[in-house]
């Protein structure tokens, strides 16, 4: 994921650390006017995306050297309420839309389901873990793959109702779209209602979606035509990717979020390098 491993932990690349400490918020005063000395901005950055790397609990991050677990902790924690993670995700998707331009002719919506053993906010029982609990990704690409859109509830929540909320979380500005620029949204036969397709007539969508019951068409080679939904499932395999994510700990939904939130990030930066 663009990261680089050293003998002692994983290293974020200048590039990368240049796009995120403009972001950070300036270090809080001491009340009594004094402090120890703070552990460097990167070196607690470098905490955090290892432990949304691996999966490690933030314990395990003193046998590394890189930082304090209460150091990077606390630093997380600071930074999630700033909206420090979002904000990198949005810019992400600024500067991609700056270089080459979001697909926004195709978008893809897919929700992708995770355990969750701690249970917490935003979580439920799982139907095909046995009950368990776990936690819904709902999440919208354009027609790259490139994740546009987040929405998390529990695991029991179906698909189609995360749509909406899915539509809104969208952090830049949507084109609207028209006959000449029309925008496709490709849907499976999980978000086959009519809720749906009012929805998607609300927002100017064109749907692309396989009704139930129905065999979707072979595409054949003479048709020209394109396999598009599958690149909402590929990123939904980046961000499991990161290990954090497979398997949420947070209990808490901000928290989650905000390590979502840098996940998606950190895919929206490099997704030019990321393999096909």
């Amino acid at each position: 994921m663009g990261l680089v491993k050293q003998d002692d932990g994983w290293r974020l690349p200048d590039e990368l650390w240049a796009k995120m400490e403009p972001l950070l918020p300036p270090r809080p005063k001491h009340p009594l006017g004094c402090h120890n000395p703070r552990t460097p901005d990167r070196r607690a950055m470098e905490g955090i995306v290892l432990v949304l790397r691996t999966g490690m609990q933030w314990r395990a991050l003193k046998a590394t050297g890189i930082c304090g677990p209460s150091s990077a902790y606390r630093r997380f924690r600071e930074w999630a309420a700033a909206g420090v993670f979002y904000e990198f995700w949005r810019q992400g998707l600024l500067a991609h839309e700056a270089l080459r331009g979001i697909d926004w002719k195709w978008l893809a919506l897919d929700g992708a389901m995770g355990k969750a053993p701690l249970g917490g906010e935003k979580t439920g029982p799982n139907p095909t873990d046995r009950a368990k609990k776990g936690t819904k990704k709902s999440l919208l690409t354009d027609g790259r793959g490139t994740p546009l859109g987040l929405a998390v509830a529990g695991a029991n929540v179906p698909d189609f109702k995360l749509m909406r909320p899915t539509l809104q979380s969208v952090p830049v500005e949507r084109p609207q779209p028209d006959a000449r620029h029309p925008q496709g949204l490709c849907l499976d036969k999980g978000y086959d209602y009519d809720a749906v397709r009012t929805l998607a007539r609300a927002y100017g969508f064109t749907l692309h979606q396989c009704r139930r019951g129905q065999q979707p068409k072979p595409l054949g080679r003479r048709k020209r035509k394109k396999a598009r939904r599958w690149v909402v499932e590929r990123t939904h395999g980046w961000i499991n990717k990161f290990r954090r994510l497979l398997v949420r700990w947070e209990r808490r939904e901000d928290t989650y979020l905000a390590m979502l939130h840098l996940a998606l990030g950190i895919i929206t930066w490099f997704h030019d390098l990321l393999p096909p």
